[in-house]
């Protein structure tokens, strides 16, 4: 039995599979979502989801399109792990074909996690180095709380005289990149991107823990 005879991608809405992303992914904090899909195996259980957004970067959208097409990422990527070999990028693949085209599609691999992106690589993405250094920052008193909580809270201030946040370093991340969209606007897209392209990163990886086990699995369609 074929990979596609084993498994099927459909689209569902970020509510029916939110605990994918709370308990199972290493994040455990919903993502932004404009496209969430699910990983049915033939027994139509749900073995994996996938979710795109905004890119939280007016520059990096930039730097990816000059402000021609619009830049989505792969924010979300999380399936069983005892899944036949070839499952995940067949996932991967099947839920860029149902993305509108035409996108920019962009997602990140965080080394800090071990991550160099070989899912990326089996589906062919244009790999980007890594992305700049960076920070964020945290709130002394509640460390817990996101950074683009603070950002609208201290929205107008001068962070550096907040005693309460500190800059905290972020990890640097693979960046990878994917253009959807026919010939011409394939081109125009290429033409237009401002990273260097350059040869995939190779080590060894390590997978975070994904055993954990969401109490709904089976779908309605």
């Amino acid at each position: 039995m074929s990979i596609k005879d084993k498994y099927r991608v459909i689209s569902v809405k970020i509510e029916t599979v939110k605990e994918w992303f709370l308990k199972k992914h290493y994040a455990k904090r919903l993502p932004m979502c404009s496209f969430c899909f699910a990983l049915l195996n033939d027994k139509n259980i749900t073995v994996g989801v996938c979710s795109f957004g905004q890119t939280p970067s007016i520059q990096l959208n930039q730097s990816l399109s000059n402000g021609i097409f619009e830049v989505i990422e792969l924010n979300r990527l999380v399936t069983n792990d005892d899944l036949e070999k070839n499952a995940t990028s067949f996932f991967v693949s099947q839920c860029l074909k149902l993305i509108p085209k035409p996108k920019i599609i962009v997602s990140f691999a965080d080394i800090s996690k071990n991550h160099n992106g070989y899912i990326y690589q089996a589906t062919n993405w244009i790999y980007t180095g890594l992305n700049a250094e960076r920070y964020e920052w945290k709130s002394k008193a509640n460390p817990n709380i996101h950074y683009r909580n603070i950002a609208e809270k201290y929205i107008g201030v001068d962070k550096n005289n907040v005693d309460d946040l500190y800059k905290q370093p972020l990890s640097r991340k693979h960046r990878y990149v994917y253009f959807l969209g026919n010939k011409k606007q394939k081109k125009i897209m290429n033409k237009n991107l401002k990273y260097s392209v350059e040869p995939y990163p190779k080590g060894q990886n390590k997978n975070y823990d994904a055993s954990y086990k969401p109490s709904i699995q089976t779908t309605l369609f």
